[in-house]
């Protein structure tokens, strides 16, 4: 199984849905927004949401290029904004403090 690092560096989707993603995940509230897409209970780690919003991503990525009439863009961008987001955090967690 890949690595998230992996999996995030291989995502490569049209330039206008990123931007959409990118802009949309200023906004971003992991805590309304991870319950609706994942399901409510506890929210997970950032590692462990990035692995099942990638998931959910692929899916809809598959609909897309397929022309599914079920394809939803705002569901899909939805789920780049969280994907965003949380390899942001995941990122300055990971990161740990910058040396001033």
């Amino acid at each position: 199984m890949k690595d998230i690092h992996s999996l995030l560096a291989a995502l490569h989707r049209p330039r206008l849905l990123m931007r959409a993603a990118r802009i949309g995940a200023q906004d971003y509230r992991r805590a309304t927004t991870l319950p609706r897409l994942l399901g409510y209970g506890l929210l997970p780690r950032h590692a462990d949401a990035l692995v099942r919003l990638v998931d959910m991503e692929r899916e809809m990525e598959q609909q897309r290029t397929d022309s599914d009439p079920c394809y939803s863009v705002i569901a899909h961008v939805d789920v780049l904004i969280a994907i965003v987001a949380e390899a942001r955090e995941l990122r300055a967690t990971t990161s740990g403090p910058q040396p001033i």
